[in-house]
């Protein structure tokens, strides 16, 4: 069992930047590379960003300049740092675990094991 809590997000105008964190526990952490997806209204849930443990990260493409994804192993805690937000960054962001410890590149929620309970990030035009 692993269990993710977010935090972060709210309201941002345009241009601005928010940080989410997620804290993840459990005795089987490290069998688990971590990831961000998110969920915009009326749309799926699409993949954002991943980092293994062992310092692997992968972004989507649509991300990639202006979103850091860092991990904590110390703390097992994942951070997405997101910068020049765009309002089509508005959406529900949800930090999830896969078992794997390699880094994949393909990320389909149907891979992910566990999910965080999301949390908002609205981005304001």
């Amino acid at each position: 069992q692993v269990q993710l809590v977010e935090s972060g997000g709210g309201l941002m105008q345009a241009g601005g930047s928010l940080r989410l964190s997620c804290a993840a526990s459990g005795r089987t952490v490290r069998s688990y590379t971590m990831g961000w997806f998110r969920q915009a209204p009326g749309k799926e849930r699409e993949f954002v960003a991943a980092i293994s443990w062992s310092g692997g990260i992968y972004y989507v493409d649509s991300v990639k300049g202006r979103f850091t994804i860092s991990g904590d192993s110390a703390k097992n805690t994942v951070s997405l740092q997101m910068n020049s937000l765009k309002p089509e960054d508005t959406a529900v962001y949800y930090c999830a675990a896969r078992r794997t410890i390699t880094i994949p590149t393909n990320w389909r929620s149907k891979d992910i094991d566990y999910w965080g309970q999301g949390t908002q990030v609205t981005v304001s035009s």
